[in-house]
């Protein structure tokens, strides 16, 4: 089996038992996308008819704001899967950008290909729900923790979920997330070091 797909094959495998057979089904669908720097792999008002894979790199999702600017939803690397769940399955326009941080390479299978896998290896759907599953907890997990947390809580749960991501990501964008200026985020750190 192609290298491109290890990671993919151990993420997939943390959820359901494939043989290669089945596997290669799956691999068979799936195309493989650079995605440069400050290029996108969704912008808003396309139809997001694919899920997304990240090999290497860094994607952040945001939105804007009725002003222009850009707010952070969240950020996915190397094992993170990543696209619009909700344009994904109405079919509707994304309101969501997805962006490459830094150079990413992602694994991709549309839509349509999806439900071919499915019919052939039904234990997918077993793994898609448990992907949907997983994606809505950790909403209500960032939504609680923006609701109950201080900027610098939620700083130290994102260095903790993410390795290394003030490497892949600029500190205007970690604020964002953050939902804090880069000024504050700039003394929030400085008091931090100084401890």
């Amino acid at each position: 089996m192609n290298n491109k797909f290890e990671l993919i094959r151990k993420n997939i495998e943390k959820h359901i038992t494939l043989n290669d057979a089945e596997f290669k089904v799956f691999a068979d669908f799936v195309g493989e996308k650079k995605i440069e720097k400050k290029h996108f792999l969704l912008q808003e008002g396309e139809v997001s008819n694919f899920t997304a894979f990240v090999n290497t790199g860094c994607l952040r999702t945001f939105i804007r704001d009725t002003e222009g600017n850009e707010n952070v939803m969240q950020f996915a690397i190397e094992d993170y899967w990543a696209g619009d769940l909700y344009s994904y399955l109405t079919g509707d326009a994304s309101t969501y950008n997805i962006e490459a941080t830094i150079d990413t390479t992602v694994l991709v299978i549309n839509k349509n290909d999806m439900e071919k896998v499915y019919e052939q290896i039904p234990k997918f759907e077993r793994f898609f729900r448990i992907l949907v599953q997983r994606s809505y907890v950790t909403l209500q997990q960032r939504f609680s923790l923006n609701q109950t947390s201080s900027a610098q809580e939620k700083y130290e749960k994102l260095l903790q979920k993410f390795n290394n991501i003030e490497l892949r990501v600029s500190q205007k964008h970690i604020a964002s997330y953050l939902g804090i200026t880069a000024e504050s985020l700039s003394r929030m750190k400085r008091k931090s070091y100084k401890k």
